[in-house]
């Protein structure tokens, strides 16, 4: 959903977030629900595999700040 508005402004809903594309957060997905489910504390562990970059690359006009494009950026890391 990334644009230009009208005004020059560059919108994006959620760029995403960087690491295991299998996670939340970044942590085992299991120990996160378990914690959502019985609200008490625990450690999460990192988890691993399958890792993405996800952000965007802005081109802004230094004369008068305004986007010139927004580009969403998805990519599979080894």
């Amino acid at each position: 959903d990334e644009k230009i508005l009208p005004n020059g402004t560059a919108f994006i809903t959620d760029a995403g977030m960087t690491g295991p594309f299998d996670s939340v957060i970044g942590r085992k997905k299991e120990q996160i629900l378990t914690r959502f489910i019985t609200q008490m504390p625990a450690r999460f562990e990192m988890a691993e595999g399958d890792v993405q970059l996800h952000g965007v690359i802005l081109d802004i006009d230094e004369k008068t700040g305004k986007a010139n494009s927004i580009k969403r950026v998805q990519e599979k890391l080894k």
